[in-house]
């Protein structure tokens, strides 16, 4: 079943996020390979393609796990979870509609 993770970033958390980004997305990278990934990304902390210093205030993944509860321990054991980028993550299940 398809899982929402929506995490939302501490402020400042640019430094962070440069720190675990390589593991994040390594991490991210399997996913994808597997065929589980429908869509993941971050949320600029301000209106632009690339924020710059700004920065990013969270993340949005939408990914395929057996169970809510596997869901949840995957997002717990992101590289950004354990570094403290996130003030909170919400994983709750998502129905796709469309497309």
């Amino acid at each position: 079943m398809w899982y929402a993770i929506i995490s939302e970033d501490i402020d400042d958390s640019l430094p962070l996020r440069a720190k675990s980004r390589a593991a994040h997305l390594e991490r991210m990278k399997a996913l994808v390979n597997e065929g589980r990934v429908l869509v993941a990304g971050a949320h600029p902390a301000i209106d632009a393609e690339d924020p710059g210093p700004a920065g990013f205030s969270g993340s949005l993944v939408v990914v395929d796990f057996p169970s809510l509860q596997e869901a949840k321990e995957w997002a717990d054991a992101d590289p950004y979870a354990e570094a403290g980028v996130y003030a909170n993550v919400v994983v709750k299940p998502f129905k796709r509609v469309l497309p």
